[in-house]
């Protein structure tokens, strides 16, 4: 599966912004897709993941303040950004786990550059 995010910018503190990444296949049955980000000499951290059941996991650090979602029609997944600090700058990768009885994939989109000003 190929995977396409874009959405980023420059955003003040305190904004909202929404990313978007879609998916070159259906997402229905993909079994986890998430929202990673990496910052400047920074390991790539989790930031949000949903699964095909639809439950829903977040980092400490956007508990509250950011939302997952997916839309299986359009293949699109979402996160909804509020209150955005300028910690949250990063480039931000979407990622589909898909697993097998016997393997399990990940696939990485290009990344977005998500900037916060102080």
């Amino acid at each position: 599966v190929q995977l396409q995010a874009s959405g980023g910018g420059l955003v003040q503190t305190g904004g909202s912004l929404t990313l978007s990444c879609v998916a070159s296949r259906s997402i229905a049955s993909i079994n986890v897709m998430g929202w990673y980000r990496q910052a400047p000499g920074k390991e790539r951290e989790l930031v949000a993941r949903i699964g095909s059941s639809r439950f829903k996991n977040y980092a400490d650090s956007v508990k509250g303040r950011f939302a997952i979602s997916k839309d299986n029609a359009k293949n699109t997944l979402y996160p909804q950004m509020n209150s955005l600090k300028p910690e949250d700058t990063a480039v931000y990768y979407c990622n589909a786990r898909i697993v097998t009885p016997i393997t399990s994939n990940d696939y990485w989109g290009q990344g977005t550059l998500v900037t916060i000003s102080s």
